[in-house]
């Protein structure tokens, strides 16, 4: 129900700037480029010439298939891999750059993802990240924390406080321009948004 729902409930804030921060990010895609938690393909319009191969990893069936049938009707090189982020099935320093938007709030382990992307990752790759996170704003952050057990129930196991940005930084990643917005439509607890890129040092 939820992989059938997810387009239709984004589609006002796509269209209210979340494709905009999709577009901008992906122009930096380059080369070999592994996205995590692809979803349904809302990044598909958005890759460029410059991307040789994308690799989708999804795990979830429903989201998987709907993400197949629309790289089937794209002009993306790619194929889909049924995985967790936390289980990545590739051999270190086979890609280019990894794609995450929207997925490091919700996955089990965040360390052990950020930890798979910087192994996955050559030495100087990018991740490029579209995330919400926790607020800089002190009693918006104490409200994210009472709720977010709440949040999760509601949103399908997504985290709406976690310090995704220092914990990039703490993966062994060095953090280039980052962009703080709003997300577009949502609730308060969900709306402190950054969008940027972050290159692999090494370990």
């Amino acid at each position: 129900m939820f992989a059938a729902m997810y387009d239709p409930m984004s589609a006002r804030a796509e269209k209210a700037g979340l494709a905009g921060h999709r577009k901008k990010l992906l122009t930096q895609a380059r080369g070999r480029v592994l996205e995590i938690g692809g979803g349904t393909g809302a990044n598909l319009p958005y890759f460029d010439s410059g991307v040789e191969e994308v690799v989708f990893v999804e795990p979830e069936e429903p989201m998987a298939r709907r993400l197949e049938r629309k790289l089937a009707r794209s002009a993306v090189q790619g194929h889909i891999v049924r995985a967790p982020a936390e289980e990545l099935p590739f051999e270190d320093a086979s890609f280019d750059a990894v794609v995450s938007t929207l997925v490091l709030c919700t996955v089990s382990d965040q360390g052990r993802v950020l930890a798979e992307v910087h192994r996955v990752l050559k030495p100087g790759g990018k991740l490029l990240f579209l995330e919400h996170v926790r607020s800089e704003d002190e009693k918006l952050a104490r409200w994210q924390d009472r709720l977010n057990g709440l949040n999760r129930v509601m949103a399908h196991g997504c985290n709406c406080n976690r310090a995704t940005l220092e914990n990039i930084s703490s993966a062994g990643f060095e953090l280039g321009n980052v962009e703080r917005d709003r997300f577009p439509k949502a609730p308060p607890l969900v709306r402190p948004l950054v969008a940027g890129a972050a290159e692999r040092v090494a370990a």
